[in-house]
């Protein structure tokens, strides 16, 4: 029934916050923009949709979603783009086993985005 996750969704509340996003994702971070209109902004992760709109109203508050993971090739890359922009690395980039299982060993980073969402940085080879 799954076949993966479509989009992540998040809302500006002024022109500046969306500008501040826009720049972060599309320029920082290097996602394409497959479309731009008044209300929103879309960019492409590869397998998957960031969508960004421009009407939000409420102060955003931290969900029951933890942050969301961008699958990269060269995290050190991330961390170094978003670190030189001014956005704050609060989980250095570190080797783990995912679950403790060494079959699953993937090298991850997090920072924070302009609207203060987590994201994190996940390399692997599984």
């Amino acid at each position: 029934m799954i076949k993966g996750i479509h989009h992540v969704s998040m809302k500006t509340r002024n022109d500046a916050e969306y500008e501040r996003v826009k720049k972060f994702y599309s320029e920082i971070l290097g996602l394409k923009i497959i479309k731009e209109c008044e209300s929103c902004l879309l960019l492409d992760t590869g397998n998957g949709i960031v969508e960004i709109f421009r009407n939000g109203t409420e102060e955003a508050v931290r969900g029951v979603i933890r942050h969301f993971a961008f699958a990269v090739d060269d995290v050190k890359a991330c961390v170094d783009a978003v670190s030189g922009a001014g956005y704050e690395v609060f989980v250095p980039m570190k080797e783990v086993d995912v679950g403790g299982d060494t079959n699953l060993h993937a090298t991850i980073a997090f920072c924070k985005g302009p609207l203060g969402e987590e994201i994190e940085f996940f390399s692997s080879e599984w």
